[in-house]
């Protein structure tokens, strides 16, 4: 299993519990290393990292974040090394790719499908499109109208527009098995149709979406989810790596 994380996290987790610069987001704690145990208790390896300008990785692209644009690069380089290693290239693979780790993982599948036609399913939580959290937050400061204002100043960074970074663009180029996790009620995004879209361009036969609901809580519990349920994401990789 290849775990790519979501930003602004690391490999490990989210230390939103020890205060700032973390608790910013959000302050609550997110443990990866939980989700790791789940798997190995199933019997599964894993290869997780950190991804550019994220935990132990080197800077890149000016220490920007371009959510896939740029962090493509990073899925298709965990890959490679995994095909060219004596042991684990000789393992099934899946991926567990979340949050910009998802979008980067798509935009990766779409840039080398070749590299990933061996990949046995996906798991794919918390996917989302910028576009859809500026509009949220900008609502709730009452700055939406200012949104190619805000488009333009990431241009000035070095950066991309808002309708750049979304899966949307790379979701029909995912033709693997794929279960898809998103929270319903999304504070950071209010809009479950953008999750939805996502969901729905994607070229894969086999799909599900798995809706947490009774929550608003996209780190509590959409990053958590799977550490607490292991029960609602182990079967859909046994099934497909079997």
């Amino acid at each position: 299993m290849i775990f790519n994380h979501a930003l602004p996290m690391c490999r490990a987790g989210f230390p939103g519990h020890l205060g700032a610069p973390w608790s910013n987001f959000d302050a609550v704690e997110i443990d990866f290393v939980l989700q790791y145990k789940h798997l190995t208790d199933a019997g599964y390896n894993v290869l997780t990292y950190d991804i550019r300008n994220h935990g132990n990785s080197a800077a890149a692209n000016g220490g920007l974040c371009g959510i896939g644009q740029w962090e493509w690069r990073d899925c298709v380089g965990v890959k490679k090394f995994v095909d060219a290693h004596p042991v684990l290239s000789r393992m099934k693979v899946a991926l567990y790719s979340q949050c910009m780790g998802g979008n980067s993982q798509y935009h990766a599948i779409h840039r080398r499908p070749e590299l990933f036609a061996n990949v046995r399913c996906m798991v794919s939580p918390m996917v989302v499109s910028m576009a859809a959290i500026y509009d949220a937050f900008s609502e709730l400061q009452g700055v939406r109208q200012y949104q190619e204002l805000i488009d333009l100043e990431l241009l000035k960074l070095g950066a991309f527009v808002a309708a750049e970074m979304t899966p949307h663009l790379w979701a029909p180029s995912v033709t693997m098995p794929v279960l898809m996790v998103q929270v319903l009620e999304d504070a950071w995004t209010r809009n479950p149709e953008d999750a939805q879209a996502t969901f729905d361009l994607l070229g894969s036969a086999e799909k599900e979406l798995l809706w947490i609901e009774n929550t608003p809580h996209r780190f509590k519990d959409g990053y958590n989810y799977f550490g607490r349920h292991p029960e609602k994401i182990i079967p859909f990789i046994d099934r497909h790596m079997g």
